[in-house]
């Protein structure tokens, strides 16, 4: 099976969409630009819904769901964001189909055009606005901590599977609260819990920190990001979270009655990740065998293969290992015994490679006699045959060990793409042979940071939390700067 992958080396490009495809993840649909999500890459994003919507509700938020379909009018509130947003929106001007009078199947109505246009949601700060203007009056109505499961579309013109299409799959928190001191809260606690869930769950070392203004959520005040190193030495942005301050409110004219009894505006937040988290965990941790897939969000983590000559050896197999398959779901751990007879053993191996599956059994007629197993991990593919007596505790513990492996490598992996970088002319040199993340200092202007963008497709991914300071010179235009930023090529 692996051999029909292209390798990382060869074409890292054409390595991820084969392995997207060959691994049963997605596939391109009839619609440009939007995707099939197929049932293994759906069951990986459930997986990481299901966690993630376990630790948005540990942090006191519910789940809501909002239209899909927002007022153009609402996208005029609020200038930046209309602004940031414009070009990507798709608009529903119909709401009506007739038979072709000439014979051409159906035609749009022309009587039924709507008297105000709708703009499929690329985002639904506006729509959630308009709505909690009804919800809030008084502090007593807040903060509201709202999060919505959904999708969303905005109209890429190039797009690749997970990463980048015109529909997506994603969560959007949208929260409002009392005080500008709680929302700025608000925004770092949900930043934490994005990065704890890519390095606790997804094993991907991340690097929390501010966007540039140039690089914020239009109509932000502040840009809270995780930025990712994938294996050809570009970044991902995976995850961000927003300070709104008022702006939101103002626009939608949301005030409440604070304790004193005064008006004022309310303070808001939001929030969100999406399936580009699929591309980030097959980009940080695949190899040219197939996907290599964390046992905290693999589907499927321990696969049996029996290697049998008659149907009588099947079922003594199937027999020796059914208290062992009972052991490790009471454990909490997913596990299939393939006993499909319409592949070989070999084509299963492969299979299970290519998909990732952390954990291959194998049980054979010699294993019967002797009493023992062979267990295999995808991390490192090696295999060893072990006694089958007591082998799910070691199993138990091998899903630990994978999962931790998978992290340390992403990390040492990590380590060697992070460089610092005073000079312009070598940070144009080393983004071409080396790639990675640069640690530099900026004059912090915005025509600086264009200039830089321009010349080398490279942009500042943040400002880091735990950036030192440190006085230094801009590398392009030698004025102070105060610390180092985080600039990279990006997906």
């Amino acid at each position: 099976m692996a051999k029909f992958l292209t390798s990382r080396e060869e074409n890292y490009s054409q390595w991820y969409n084969d392995l997207v495809v060959k691994a049963g993840l997605a596939e391109n649909s009839a619609v440009r630009g939007c995707m099939v999500i197929k049932p293994y890459g759906y069951a990986i994003w459930e997986k990481m819904q299901q966690q993630l919507d376990k630790m948005f509700k540990e942090t006191g938020h519910s789940n809501a769901y909002f239209p899909l379909l927002i007022p153009k009018s609402f996208f005029s509130k609020e200038a930046d964001h209309v602004e940031g947003f414009a070009k990507e929106c798709a608009v529903v001007t119909h709401y009506r189909l007739k038979n072709d009078p000439n014979g051409g199947g159906v035609v749009v109505d022309p009587a039924a055009k709507l008297e105000e246009e709708y703009i499929i949601r690329p985002t639904s700060e506006t729509i959630i606005w308009n709505t909690y203007k009804n919800w809030i009056q008084s502090y007593r109505d807040l903060p509201i901590l709202c999060n919505q499961w959904a999708n969303v579309m905005r109209w890429e013109m190039r797009t690749r599977m997970f990463l980048r299409t015109a529909e997506f799959l994603w969560q959007e928190g949208h929260t409002a609260h009392a005080t500008r001191e709680e929302a700025v809260e608000e925004a770092q606690k949900m930043i934490r819990v994005y990065a704890e869930f890519a390095e606790k769950w997804m094993a991907m070392p991340v690097i929390m920190g501010h966007k540039s203004e140039t690089e914020r959520f239009a109509g932000a005040l502040d840009t809270l990001t995780i930025e990712a190193m994938m294996q050809d030495g570009k970044a991902l942005q995976s995850g961000t979270s927003h300070f709104l301050g008022q702006n939101f409110a103002k626009a939608f004219d949301v005030q409440f009655a604070t304790k004193e009894g005064k008006q004022e505006y309310v303070w808001a937040t939001s929030w969100g990740v999406s399936t580009r988290l699929m591309g980030a965990l097959i980009m940080s941790h695949s190899d040219d065998n197939g996907l290599v897939l964390p046992p905290k969000l693999a589907p499927l983590q321990v696969a049996i293969v029996p290697i049998y000559k008659s149907l009588e050896g099947l079922e003594k197999i199937r027999k020796t290992v059914s208290g062992l398959m009972d052991k490790l779901k009471a454990a909490g751990i997913s596990v299939k015994f393939d006993d499909r007879d319409t592949q070989k053993p070999g084509w299963k191996f492969a299979d299970y490679e290519l998909k990732g599956v952390p954990v291959r059994l194998a049980m054979g007629e010699r294993d019967l006699e002797n009493g023992t197993i062979e267990v295999a991990r995808r991390d490192t593919l090696t295999k060893e045959t072990l006694p089958l007596e007591g082998v799910e505790q070691h199993i138990e513990t091998l899903l630990e060990e994978i999962q931790e492996n998978i992290y340390k490598l992403a990390l040492e992996r990590r380590s060697k793409l992070i460089t610092k970088v005073d000079s312009y002319e070598e940070f144009k040199t080393l983004l071409d042979t080396k790639g990675g993340f640069f640690l530099c200092h900026w004059d912090g202007t915005p025509e600086t940071e264009e200039l830089i963008k321009n010349e080398t497709k490279a942009t500042i991914r943040c400002i880091p939390f735990d950036a030192p300071e440190e006085e230094g010179k801009c590398m392009v235009t030698g004025k102070p700067s105060h610390k180092r930023v985080l600039i990279a090529r990006a997906y």
